[in-house]
C-alpha cells in the first residue's frame, strides 16, 4: 500500500514538473514576443521623432531661405 502510495505521489510530482516546464516555455515565447513587439514601437516612435524633427527644421529653415533668398535678389542689381 505504502508502495502505491509512493509511486502515485511520484506520478504527481512528474505531471506537475511537466505542467511547469510547459508553463515555462509558454513564458518565455511570451516575453519573446513582448520584446519584439517593444522593439517594433521603439523603431515607429524613432521614425515618428525624425518626421516631427524634419518637419521642426523646415519650418524654421524655410522662412529663412526664404528671406535670404529675397534679400539676395533685392541686393544683387545694386553689384
Amino acid at each position: 500500500m505504502a508502495d502505491e502510495h509512493l509511486i502515485k505521489l511520484l506520478e504527481e510530482i512528474r505531471d506537475l514538473q511537466k505542467q511547469q516546464i510547459e508553463n515555462s516555455r509558454q513564458a518565455i515565447a511570451n516575453q519573446q514576443h513582448a520584446i519584439e513587439t517593444q522593439k517594433q514601437a521603439v523603431r515607429r516612435g524613432r521614425t515618428v521623432l525624425i518626421l516631427v524633427g524634419v518637419i521642426v527644421l523646415a519650418i524654421y529653415f524655410l522662412p529663412v531661405f526664404w528671406w535670404t533668398l529675397g534679400w539676395g535678389l533685392r541686393c544683387a542689381p545694386r553689384h
